[in-house]
């Protein structure tokens, strides 16, 4: 299935890996902030799914999607929107798109 983002850019990968991720079956409000949360309260939901995510067998790949469609909202492969957005721009200064994991080589 493709996605475009808001860039029209398009994630062409397979979506089989999202039936193997930790957070399956989890209330969705774990991940996406309700509007106007702030501190503590948001501080304690962040960690919380980050803990999902850092148990989960395709956070790799959650995150190359993440990154791949753009997404704004929500915490993608245990990154907050802002930690990928900061991802994101240090890719784009470095001419490289964004990845989830190291350089690849050739």
């Amino acid at each position: 299935m493709d996605t475009e983002d808001r860039r029209g850019r398009r994630y062409t990968g397979s979506w089989a890996w999202q039936r193997r991720a930790a957070c399956r079956g989890k209330d969705a409000a774990l991940f996406f902030h309700p509007a106007g949360e702030r501190g503590e309260r948001g501080q304690e939901r962040e960690d919380a799914a980050k803990r999902v995510c850092t148990r989960c067998p395709v956070r790799g790949q959650c995150l190359e999607y993440a990154l791949a469609a753009d997404e704004r909202y929500g915490i993608w492969g245990g990154l907050t929107e802002d930690e990928r957005r900061v991802l994101s721009a240090r890719a784009r200064r470095r001419g490289r798109p964004a990845t989830a994991g190291p350089p690849r080589r050739n």
